[in-house]
């Protein structure tokens, strides 16, 4: 069993999966994880498809110098954002795993919600490109690691109405006005 970086609050009402050195962006997969954080699975997987098909933009908050501005993003309440395309290719295959993991455990798949998804980097790959005067130079590739976690949300039951008095606060002077008219009847 792989170590995750959390452990799910209920262990019997949560699915996991976790993808080991995937060659995909770094920090378009960070964006892009952070954007369906929180999400309902079925949310999620819609939302990434529409990123597929640029459909609807990923909002970019923390890596974004340079990154351009699009009117999808107004959403987000933001201005910047892409559509990586990669990344949300990576993220549906982890999203269709922790599913049928869910599944397997006999989770209603309708109410699992995005918990905790951590993308970290891995160990860079090492390739080389050749420039001009004979010398070479590092073309390198940003892998990273994902893990998932789904749980089903609880149900949220309303309290019940309890009757109760209504207290009224009073001060010196209509405490003292309240004694004086209860002396004289």
């Amino acid at each position: 069993m792989a170590r995750y970086s959390a452990t799910p609050a209920n262990e019997s009402k949560s699915a996991k999966c976790r993808g080991s050195y995937l060659r995909v962006h770094f920090k378009n997969t960070v964006e892009a994880a952070a954007a369906i954080k929180g999400r309902k699975l079925l949310n999620a997987v819609t939302y990434l498809k529409d990123v597929q098909e640029q459909k609807q933009c990923v909002p970019f908050t923390r890596f974004n110098r340079g990154t351009g501005r699009t009117a999808q993003a107004k959403a987000f309440k933001t201005s910047l954002g892409r559509w990586p395309v990669k990344s949300a290719k990576f993220l549906l295959d982890l999203l269709k795993n922790v599913q049928a993991n869910a599944e397997s455990k006999g989770l209603n798949t309708e109410e699992l919600v995005i918990k905790h998804i951590v993308v970290n980097a891995a160990p860079k790959q090492r390739r080389r490109t050749y420039r001009a005067h004979g010398r070479i130079n590092p073309y390198m590739s940003n892998p990273c690691h994902i893990e998932v976690i789904v749980s089903e949300e609880d149900k949220n039951v309303e309290k019940a109405k309890e009757e109760r008095e209504t207290v009224v606060f009073q001060n010196r002077k209509q405490l003292a006005a309240k004694r004086i008219r209860a002396s004289r009847q």
